[in-house]
């Protein structure tokens, strides 16, 4: 390991792209994926204390500890309407753990936790319409996965990083327990047992080093390697925020967000999905396409032409047909996915639940894609516009 993470520390910036980019077009061709979406908050509240959010919110801060089901309903509606297929279930690390009115809140509806409430939540969107639940609960138990796995398409996770030193004194998770590196990869080895499609990924440019990066990545690839569960693999680059601890934080630089990204195709190899969100990347005057593209990238993850980005909210989605006609212009077709990858839809069903898989296989094209209609998703929301509005669940 030492050997190649002396390799690739002594690669310029050039090499590592070049390198990245004919892998990818050796693995995964010139197709390039996005998952139209409708973001679900189904609560800010959070037992954590991560040092650069903004998601989280206390429960003085506004009148709604949880989304209603009629607003989750209401919100999944709207993505339906505007050609969403992908319900993203986002939520704090388990509230009621730390907040009495959580607890208070879930009792009164009948739930013992946050997680039994997301349950149900997905279980009613699936119910009632064509959109497909992708849930990042957090950690996890066993219990908990295996009762979320039949209610969802696929699930997540951010490993964010390996480093231990990021949660000491004065890191950005000190006072955020979940984000130990040992829970979090536990949850991965839990939704590897029970054969989940599962998503996970780096946050970086919060304090670690480029080392501890390639260290992430190794561990993400050799669970990979054991399990085949992984099915995408998330380079999301910090944002400072004015309003937190860390907003005077220095973001990484365009030049090694690409280093980044390369160096995880490399490491991840030709048959990995890796993802950067194309609202957070920093530009370089002609877009993310003009890019990331040539850093090894086969997808941009998800983009809601109905929520904002409640974990960014200053951040805007780009509008998916200028990036088509963008990316047409470099030679890769951008092509709508479900929530799961094409290869696990076709030749890794054990990885879906059953049932769901048979509906996906009703809609999707033979190359496991959602079918292509001819319209155009509408353009994106601005931040602070969204498919509901109530109280204490604004970004």
């Amino acid at each position: 390991m030492n050997r190649i993470l002396q390799e690739l520390s002594a690669m310029s910036v050039e090499e590592l792209c070049q390198s990245a980019a004919e892998l990818r077009d050796r693995g995964k061709g010139r197709v390039v994926s996005f998952s139209p979406k409708v973001f679900i908050p189904l609560t800010q509240l959070c037992r954590d204390f991560c040092r650069y959010c903004t998601f989280r919110r206390h429960p003085q801060q506004g009148s709604r500890l949880y989304m209603t089901a009629e607003e989750v309903l209401e919100t999944a509606r709207a993505g339906e309407r505007a050609g969403c297929r992908e319900a993203l279930f986002v939520l704090g690390e388990r509230p009621e753990e730390r907040y009495p009115e959580a607890r208070l809140w879930l009792r009164q509806q009948g739930y013992d936790s946050t997680v039994e409430y997301l349950h149900s939540m997905c279980a009613l969107v699936l119910r009632e319409t064509r959109l497909y639940p992708h849930s990042n609960p957090g950690t996890v138990s066993y219990a908990e996965v295996a009762s979320l796995r039949e209610v969802n398409a696929s699930m997540g996770l951010m490993l964010e990083s390996t480093s231990e030193r990021l949660c000491g004194a004065m890191g950005p998770h000190e006072q955020a327990p979940s984000k130990r590196p040992e829970l979090r990869l536990r949850t991965l080895e839990i939704a590897a047992s029970l054969k989940v499609a599962f998503t996970t990924g780096l946050l970086v440019g919060i304090g670690e080093t480029e080392i501890e990066r390639l260290e992430a990545m190794m561990v993400i690839r050799d669970l990979q390697r054991q399990h085949g569960h992984i099915q995408e693999v998330i380079i999301q680059n910090f944002r400072a925020k004015p309003e937190t601890p860390m907003g005077s934080s220095t973001e990484l630089s365009l030049r090694d967000t690409l280093r980044t990204v390369a160096a995880a195709r490399i490491v991840l190899g030709e048959d990995a999905n890796i993802q950067v969100p194309p609202n957070l990347v920093p530009g370089d005057g002609g877009g993310p396409e003009s890019a990331f593209l040539r850093c090894g990238i086969n997808d941009w993850g998800g983009i809601s032409p109905v929520t904002i980005d409640y974990v960014n909210p200053e951040a805007p989605w780009p509008a998916v047909e200028q990036m088509r006609q963008a990316m047409a212009l470099e030679g890769f077709r951008l092509s709508a996915r479900f929530p799961v990858y094409p290869e696990y839809l076709i030749k890794r069903p054990e990885f879906v639940p059953a049932p769901l898989l048979e509906r996906i296989r009703s809609e999707m094209t033979a190359a496991g894609y959602i079918p292509d209609k001819g319209a155009a998703l509408p353009v994106p929301r601005e931040p602070g516009r969204a498919a509901h509005a109530h109280s204490g669940l604004e970004a």
